[in-house]
């Protein structure tokens, strides 16, 4: 063996370019230009309104695929006047045979050839008729999308599946062991009895063999106007989506006929409060090695607020504040471990299955719940604590949770706003509502200046309503709705004493 200096290692560059640091500039190389912003952020919405009323909006992202869709304001907030379930049945015949197209293979094979998705989705408010796929295809994917709104054939043999798979899924909610999609649809119907937010989401039993292309048409000829209507898209050219837009979605008479006398519902929610409850043997619903315990679920609700009030920032704040989740969760802050439904629930009272916080927003009114699950002989103990936790809502924040609340929330935005397709439905979504689109920094300043009194405000106001209860399972030891009320006017939200002459 030689021992010596240590040899150096030639590396390809060595030779050329000798000891210049890497914080130095090579010589010989041209001066790299980067991409910048000139003052204005590029990050703005753009947004232009047809001579038919309908918008366009189009936000810019690079990469070689494009999210796009068709956003109507119509969902089951609208059926006051028609059979309960429209919304849900559309939901299911999306995407099915159109004027131009003989199937719903033919539509995917076509979205195939660029690489494309399609999915719709409908809430309460909103119908969504999106579609992701590479940017060349942009011509084809708008043309695609206008046949699918505004042409499609509704056969008997398509409504027919509809009514299978509608029935399917109302016997699947009923069975699942999550229960949460039922509850909040529980929960809806209770605060906001028989009016706009209030009425069904999913088709009653009832109207299943009701529903037909008729009752379609005559909800489609009210409902899917072009001034009711916004095409969004993310990561296209704005010029280049307005100009298909014109192309196939302007002058086109829809598969109902030319628009008459429009007649749209435009009533404002009317916020009841209420109970809604459902007595089911909850012990069977998921057998197996390990079966899930049998469990009461509970969910109390207060009005909030639109999400086009000043409030609502609070709100969102308030909301994840509360936090919550499952009794078994794996990770740290950033799962909200430090909120205060686990600090002040989960973790002190073992045997709570779940404590979750909920906050739904609309364009003229908002609920926020708590949703807990519990064995049954504990449900009272269980009602007591939810409506603690709402009465301490009221009382003194620390600004550490509130600054950790804010840091969450604006972390959240953020995260999710990372990906194409939220960007479309925020997009689309706020623009459908507004006319126009905040954007993350604006929303992030509005965070950030939320003050522990706003919190107190808009906590000690909503406190002043009326509750909504919707309760899921063995209900024997369920208090009643005006003791439950009782307990949220009260100052500790404790629940009135019962007094029972034979236990």
């Amino acid at each position: 063996m030689r021992f010596g200096s240590p040899a150096h290692r030639r590396f390809s560059s060595g030779a050329t370019y000798p000891n210049i640091p890497l914080s130095s500039p090579l010589p010989g190389v041209p001066k790299p230009i980067f991409a910048t912003v000139d003052g204005q952020e590029k990050f703005e919405t753009k947004v232009t309104t047809l001579d038919n009323g309908l918008r366009v909006a189009s936000q810019n992202k690079f990469g070689q695929f494009c999210t796009l869709g068709i956003l109507i304001n119509s969902g089951s907030r609208y059926e006051a006047k028609y059979l309960s379930g429209i919304a849900h049945f559309l939901e299911k015949l999306a995407f099915s045979s159109t004027a131009r197209f003989d199937s719903k293979d033919e539509i995917l094979l076509t979205l195939e050839k660029h690489g494309g998705i399609c999915d719709c989705q409908t809430s309460r408010d909103t119908t969504m008729y999106a579609v992701s796929a590479d940017s060349k295809g942009l011509d084809t994917v708008v043309g695609l999308l206008a046949d699918v709104v505004l042409h499609p054939r509704l056969t008997d043999e398509e409504i027919e599946m509809t009514r299978m798979a509608v029935q399917f899924e109302l016997e699947d909610l009923n069975m699942r062991p999550d229960p949460e999609p039922l509850l909040t649809e529980m929960i809806h119907e209770a605060a906001f009895r028989e009016n706009t937010v209030g009425l069904h989401r999913f088709c009653p039993v009832e109207n299943i063999g009701k529903i037909d292309r008729e009752v379609l048409h005559s909800y489609l000829k009210n409902y899917y106007t072009p001034d009711r209507m916004v095409l969004a898209g993310v990561g296209v050219e704005h010029e280049h989506l307005v100009e298909c837009a014109r192309k196939y979605l302007l002058g086109v008479q829809p598969a109902w006929g030319a628009p008459g006398a429009v007649d749209v519902d435009s009533s404002v929610a009317q916020y009841t409060g209420g109970i809604i409850k459902v007595e089911r043997d909850m012990s069977n619903v998921s057998l197996g090695p390990t079966p899930i315990p049998e469990l009461t679920h509970i969910m109390v609700g207060l009005e909030s607020c639109s999400f086009l009030e000043e409030d609502f920032i609070p709100f969102a704040v308030l909301n994840m504040m509360m936090g919550g989740g499952g009794s078994f969760s794996a990770g740290g802050p950033g799962k909200g471990m430090f909120s205060r439904l686990y600090l002040n629930v989960l973790n002190r009272h073992h045997w709570m299955y779940n404590a979750t916080s909920y906050h739904h927003s609309y364009e003229d009114t908002g609920l926020l719940c708590i949703h807990a699950s519990a064995d049954p002989r504990q449900v009272r103990e269980m009602v007591e604590i939810i409506t603690k936790e709402f009465i301490l809502m009221g009382r003194t924040v620390d600004l550490v949770e509130l600054e950790r609340a804010k840091t969450q929330l604006m972390s959240m935005l953020m995260m999710n706003l990372e990906s194409r397709p939220v960007i479309f439905e925020d997009v689309g979504r706020q623009v459908l509502a507004t006319h126009s689109r905040k954007l993350p920094h604006e929303l992030c300043t509005l965070i950030r200046n939320v003050k522990p009194e706003d919190i107190k405000r808009v906590a000690s106001k909503m406190l002043r309503g009326k509750p909504a209860v919707a309760a899921l399972g063995d209900l024997t030891d369920l208090p009643t709705y005006e003791h439950i009320q009782a307990a949220l006017s009260s100052r500790d939200g404790r629940l009135p004493r019962t007094y029972r002459l034979f236990r």
